[in-house]
């Protein structure tokens, strides 16, 4: 019963959950049956031995971890299910459906157009001790209640980190840098509501030029999207696929455009004007 449940819970509640758990047995307070939290799990030594109790552990031992977050939602529709743990109960039921909302219209547009072997079934964890604003890893994205409470209007996170579930290849295979130019350039491409959100890919600026394309972020998705306008269409989403299959290096640049990235960026920075169109509505 342990192994069938608590290790799905810890990867539900987030990679910094306790793996080691101590279990103890009492017999001292009648009216503790079943007590569970990360890493500790108190069982009524009485209350076990009783084979209804025996029989359905598994069951209650889950519920008794469930108790550990403010709620649990399974939304499903079509192919797609979406489990919403929320582990603060001071947190805005209306991000919480723009951001079920947005999982719904954009991840099946990512899976189908980028990788359809993703998974189709997600966990978004809302969590008060999270001290970043969201990351993805496996078939999870943890968003920090902090964040999101003080930026409601910025759901198209869920379309950067869902991006990331698509990737499927993390910082393994190549530079994180790259990796989350990718994620933001398919923000732009692909976001629920950029404008309302006020998110934009900022100008090119001279002190750009200091870490040129491994600025990162926005930066680096502005670069892409004058490569996918100036340079070659689609370019952008072979790199993607080449990273999935393990064949990207520093001559797919040039095996794809006959050009370095280094040169590209060179001429990106002499010419960077763009025509750039955002997706959402301004909003009050």
């Amino acid at each position: 019963a342990f192994r069938a449940t608590y290790p799905a819970f810890a990867v539900a509640d987030g990679y910094r959950t306790k793996r080691e758990v101590n279990m103890r047995l009492i017999d001292t307070v009648n009216s503790v049956t079943l007590v569970a939290k990360p890493g500790e799990i108190v069982v009524n030594s009485s209350w076990i031995k009783k084979k209804q109790n025996m029989d359905s552990f598994q069951m209650s031992l889950q519920k008794a971890l469930q108790k550990n977050w403010n709620s649990v939602d399974t939304i499903k529709k079509d192919d797609y299910q979406l489990v919403f743990i929320n582990k603060n109960s001071a947190f805005n039921p209306a991000i919480k459906k723009d951001l079920i909302d947005a999982y719904f219209k954009v991840f099946p547009i990512l899976v189908s157009t980028f990788n359809d072997k993703t998974t189709h079934d997600v966990l978004f964890v809302t969590d008060t001790a999270y001290n970043g604003v969201a990351e993805a890893s496996g078939n999870r994205i943890l968003f920090s209640t902090k964040y999101m409470n003080a930026h409601p209007t910025d759901i198209d996170i869920v379309t950067h980190e869902g991006m990331h579930l698509v990737q499927g290849y993390g910082y393994g295979s190549g530079p994180v840098w790259l990796t989350e130019g990718i994620a933001d350039f398919i923000r732009y491409k692909y976001g629920v509501d950029n404008i309302g959100s006020k998110w934009y890919l900022p100008e090119f600026a001279p002190q750009h030029n200091e870490k040129k394309y491994e600025n990162s972020y926005r930066i680096t998705a502005r670069f892409f999207e004058w490569i996918d306008q100036k340079v070659k269409p689609g370019m952008i989403i072979q790199i993607d696929k080449e990273l999935r299959n393990r064949t990207y290096n520093q001559d797919t640049w040039v095996k794809l455009s006959g050009k370095t990235i280094d040169e590209l960026w060179a001429e990106y920075a002499k010419n960077p004007e763009l025509k750039l169109k955002y997706s959402g509505k301004e909003r009050n």
